[in-house]
């Protein structure tokens, strides 16, 4: 670098190795109840001083009734009959990561688009810390903006960087691809 670097990985430098196994437990179990569609009994994964950090569109949620309140209900409310599939999991000490994608139903208003019933992909990415056994910290991205394209609407109307890099000309828009909602 050509300046000073600013600090890294700072939330993983007193990281403990000696707790990956249990780490992976504990999150496959989140995630399996997840699937279950638990709502009410999932307090059992999580740390009395639990947080989520969604980004856009997610929110930020300050404790365990808020994630339910504000995440698993609206969630579970809008898609149904969703699966939760790991592409990939990466645990280290009292931290595991994953991206996949959950199948779902559109059956319930989502970001004011009124139910579809289409089947959806869901993409996403988390990232844990668990502490005394319980996930303590819970990052997580959502494709929304790929969700809504599934339901007909382009969030981007027409400006998104999808064709970027295979020549595509920034120049021109594709207003048919925009007005049909489409992946231009």
């Amino acid at each position: 670098m050509k300046r000073a670097r600013p600090l890294q990985a700072k939330l993983t430098e007193a990281n403990d190795l000696s707790k990956t196994e249990e780490t992976r437990k504990v999150v496959e179990g989140m995630v399996d109840a997840l699937n279950d569609h638990m709502i009410d009994g999932i307090g059992a994964f999580f740390h009395k001083d639990f947080h989520w950090y969604g980004n856009a569109g997610c929110g930020v949620k300050e404790n365990l009734k808020a994630f339910q309140d504000g995440w698993q209900r609206p969630f579970q409310a809008a898609f149904s009959d969703k699966v939760c599939i790991d592409e990939a999991r990466l645990t280290q000490g009292q931290w595991m990561a994953a991206f996949g994608r959950q199948e779902a139903t559109h059956s319930g208003e989502f970001m004011g688009i009124a139910p579809t019933g289409k089947r959806v992909e869901i993409r996403y990415m988390d990232f844990w810390k668990v502490v005394d056994g319980k996930i303590q910290d819970n990052w997580v991205m959502v494709d929304f903006p790929y969700v809504m394209r599934q339901l007909g609407i382009d969030p981007f109307q027409g400006l998104g960087w999808d064709d970027y890099g295979v020549g595509h000309d920034s120049s021109k828009k594709d207003s048919a691809s925009t007005l049909s909602g489409g992946n231009n």
